[in-house]
């Protein structure tokens, strides 16, 4: 009598890494439902897989606000900090500093940023940290009951009604401005967009910051509110349709000039933009400037790679630190001899 074998499971699809997708996950959102905050929190288990990073190689960092609870919610075996209110950038100075074998990622909310943060924030763009930076922008304040943050727009309204007359902070000309090398706006509500971005700015050495409209379902996604999901799939204008070529993959493109940019990253990777509605160079600062208060006198909801710089130094290489992570090194490299001190104390008499 013959006999057949039982049937094999179907092989769980694994990256480069040998990792499913399912290591990069972490513990069940608590967030409200629909929340943007969710979506950018799948895109980067998305990312992080399809781009092949070792998960224990990450430093999640954050500071106060339901943006700041997402990192709870991805890569589970990463190392994370949940700093105080507005102080992440410091936190996260001092552990690229300590390690630079590390790859920090640092989420943000608008008013983590904009506000109370502001301060740390400018200070890390124009020392070039080596750092992906995400703001989750939804121009609220979630955590208490939703009043208008620093980049809610001029002239958008509440749920009671209330009409905001103040003018938003653009945190991508910010960014831009202050020495960002990596500069890119997306929405929540376009997955394939944010996972290219991400993957663009894990190959880019420098602070690359991303800043994500994110829709608060609860405050602020209302007729009226410039940070819907109506308002942003509606009003999104596409600077140019990114995809990207991870540096271990072998590369062979052929593309007509005019119709593709080819930006080279750092350490050799690349990003492909492909242009749909202008051509633009995204290389350029002056342009990335001018590009964005076009956008914002015409209130225009722009999405893509701003700005990206690979030739500016980072913090790291600045300081001309040693290869070595500072954390590893013993104390004798570290700790001067008392000879040392008195040779100075003498100097100085």
């Amino acid at each position: 009598m013959a006999t057949t074998a039982p049937p094999t499971a179907p092989s769980k699809k694994v990256n480069r890494l040998g990792l499913t997708q399912a290591s990069y996950k972490g513990k069940p959102s608590t967030l409200c439902k629909g929340c943007g905050h969710d979506s950018i929190s799948s895109q980067l288990v998305k990312a992080f897989y399809e781009y092949g990073v070792e998960p224990y190689r990450v430093a999640k960092l954050s500071g106060i606000g339901c943006s700041s609870k997402t990192p709870a919610y991805w890569l589970s075996q990463s190392h994370g900090f949940n700093a105080v209110h507005g102080r992440m950038p410091s936190v996260a100075t001092g552990s690229v500093l300590a390690n630079r074998d590390l790859i920090a990622v640092g989420v943000s909310g608008d008013g983590d940023t904009a506000s109370i943060g502001i301060g740390q924030f400018v200070h890390l763009l124009r020392r070039n940290l080596p750092i992906v930076y995400i703001v989750e922008n939804n121009g609220v304040y979630g955590l208490t009951k939703g009043q208008f943050s620093a980049t809610a727009d001029l002239g958008s309204k509440l749920k009671t009604g209330v009409v905001n007359d103040l003018p938003a902070i653009d945190l991508c000309g910010l960014a831009v401005e202050l020495g960002a090398t990596y500069v890119a706006r997306s929405f929540a509500g376009d997955p394939k967009q944010v996972v290219t971005l991400l993957k663009g700015a894990f190959g880019h050495n420098g602070t690359a910051f991303l800043d994500i409209i994110s829709p608060c379902v609860t405050f602020n996604n209302h007729a009226g509110s410039t940070k819907s999901y109506t308002w942003g799939k509606e009003n999104e204008e596409l600077i140019q349709e990114v995809d990207f070529v991870p540096f271990f993959e072998d590369i062979d493109i052929e593309y007509e000039e005019g119709e593709t940019a080819n930006v080279e990253l750092h350490d050799g990777s690349h990003i492909i933009l492909k242009k749909i509605k202008r051509d633009y160079d995204p290389t350029d600062r002056r342009t990335a400037l001018e590009l964005l208060l076009d956008s914002g006198e015409k209130q225009q909801f722009l999405t893509g790679l701003i700005y990206v710089d690979t030739k500016k130094p980072t913090l790291i290489e600045l300081l001309n630190m040693v290869d070595e992570p500072l954390a590893t090194l013993p104390l004798d490299r570290i700790r001067p001899p008392q000879s040392a001190l008195l040779e100075i104390m003498e100097a100085l008499r």
